[in-house]
């Protein structure tokens, strides 16, 4: 697996820009629209459980693990931006993303943070 297989975030110039920061250099919010998020559950394949077990006896990276969670966390993340798109902000401040077993069947990854229309100063 190549290292694009093991990364997400943003292309150059996203039309709704997501950033972990209270504010964007250059930029002043002109309005909060609030929260929003993108949730996804996934559960777990038999096949990468039963090899995620057999390698955790030798050690070594769960590479099977590890891209299912990159492509769960990319899909969450699309699903915060589309909601913060339909809600008609350009921006979503303080993003996070929170993962959680659930109910032990599988992995809840949620991507959150504050929708906001921005305007260059």
């Amino acid at each position: 697996m190549g290292i694009e297989d093991y990364g997400g975030g943003q292309g150059p110039e996203p039309d709704v820009l997501v950033v972990t920061t209270n504010d964007v250099p250059g930029f002043r919010v002109e309005r909060v629209i609030g929260e929003v998020f993108g949730l996804t559950v996934r559960s777990r394949h038999l096949g990468s459980q039963i090899g995620a077990g057999l390698k955790s006896m030798i050690g070594g990276e769960l590479k099977g693990l590890t891209k299912t969670l990159v492509e769960t966390r990319n899909q969450a993340m699309e699903r915060l931006v589309e909601q913060a798109r339909a809600r008609g902000a350009n921006g979503v401040l303080m993003f996070r993303f929170d993962v959680t077993e659930a109910a032990e069947v599988g992995t809840e990854v949620c991507a959150y943070g504050t929708a906001v229309v921005m305007v260059r100063e």
